[in-house]
């Protein structure tokens, strides 16, 4: 079977480059646009990571992920933020809340691969 990953964006650019990116690599990908059921979806899905974005409509990254893990169901699944703001608050409030890694857009094709996989295989960065 292979691996899965939620993608949780809402810009159409990025959604279309990792799906492609991501398929091509081998994965399952399901995409989920918007912050506020996110965090359910994830739940239902039991993917191996999760992609996701800081800036969502209707509820941030960061509100997502601390939904993701308070809930025993997903406490446990990497997750890589991934988002414009970079700076080192912003990396900062990922970790305290339980960001896996952390990556700024843009990014390059391979690392966000290379990432993700180490993910998938527990390993943190």
């Amino acid at each position: 079977m292979a691996p899965r990953v939620l993608l949780i964006e809402d810009e159409p650019n990025i959604v279309e480059a990792l799906s492609f990116l991501l398929s091509r690599d081998g994965w399952t990908v399901q995409v989920y646009g918007d912050g506020a059921a996110a965090a359910e979806r994830a739940a239902a899905l039991r993917p191996d990571v999760v992609v996701l974005d800081v800036m969502l409509p209707n509820r941030s990254g960061y509100e997502v992920l601390r939904d993701l893990r308070a809930a025993a169901e997903t406490r446990g699944i990497p997750v890589l933020m991934l988002t414009a703001r970079g700076q080192a608050q912003d990396r900062e409030r990922a970790r305290d809340l339980g960001a896996t890694d952390f990556m700024t857009k843009p990014f390059s094709n391979a690392e966000i691969l290379a990432r993700v996989r180490a993910l998938a295989e527990g390993a943190r960065p």
